[in-house]
C-alpha cells in the first residue's frame, strides 16, 4: 500500500525528517560495508533506535579479514525491535523509519513486532522483504530523496 503525500504535507515533513535523523543514527554504525540507521516511533514519540552492528560484548568491527559481513551482525531494524523488547514500550502501530528497506528475515521481525508501517530511503538488494510486508498489509513507503 501506497500512500499518496499531498505536496508539503505535515505527514511527508514528518516522516523526511525522521528518516534523516535515521540516516544520521546509521553514522554510528562501526560497519564498513554498509551503514543503517532505524527508528521505531509510535504515538508520535520515538520509542526506539537501532543501527547495524555486533552484539554487545563482541569487537564492533562487522567484517572479517575477506570484507564480508560477520553472520551475527544485527541489522539496524532488529537492533531497535530488541530494545523495544528490554522496555516498557511495545511497538504495535509503530512506524519503522529505516534508511535500507528490511531484509526478508528483518521483514519477519517487523510483522511480529506489529509495526504497522515501514519508511525506507533505499531499497534492499533482496526485494522479498518489503514484498512481504506489502503482502501482510504493512504500509511500505519509500522516500529517495531527503531534502539535506
Amino acid at each position: 500500500m501506497k500512500i499518496k503525500y499531498e505536496s508539503h504535507s505535515k505527514q511527508l515533513r514528518y516522516d523526511t525528517a525522521y528518516l534523516r535523523m535515521a540516516k544520521e543514527w546509521a553514522s554510528l554504525s562501526h560497519c564498513s560495508r554498509k551503514q543503517v540507521g532505524a527508528l521505531i516511533v509510535k504515538d508520535s514519540m520515538i520509542i526506539s533506535d537501532g543501527y547495524n552492528g555486533t552484539p554487545t560484548g563482541f569487537d564492533n568491527c562487522c567484517e572479517d579479514e575477506n570484507g564480508e559481513t560477520h553472520w551475527y551482525v544485527l541489522h539496524a531494524e532488529a537492533n531497535a525491535i530488541l530494545k523495544v523488547a528490554k522496555s516498557a514500550n511495545n511497538c504495535s502501530g509503530a512506524t519503522l523509519y529505516i534508511t535500507l528497506s528490511p531484509c526478508k528475515d528483518c521483514a519477519k521481525l517487523v510483522l511480529q513486532a506489529g509495526i504497522t508501517r515501514v519508511v525506507y530511503q533505499k531499497a534492499y538488494k533482496d526485494d522479498r522483504g518489503i514484498h512481504f510486508l506489502k503482502q501482510a498489509g504493512v504500509e511500505t513507503i519509500q522516500i529517495k530523496e531527503l531534502d539535506e
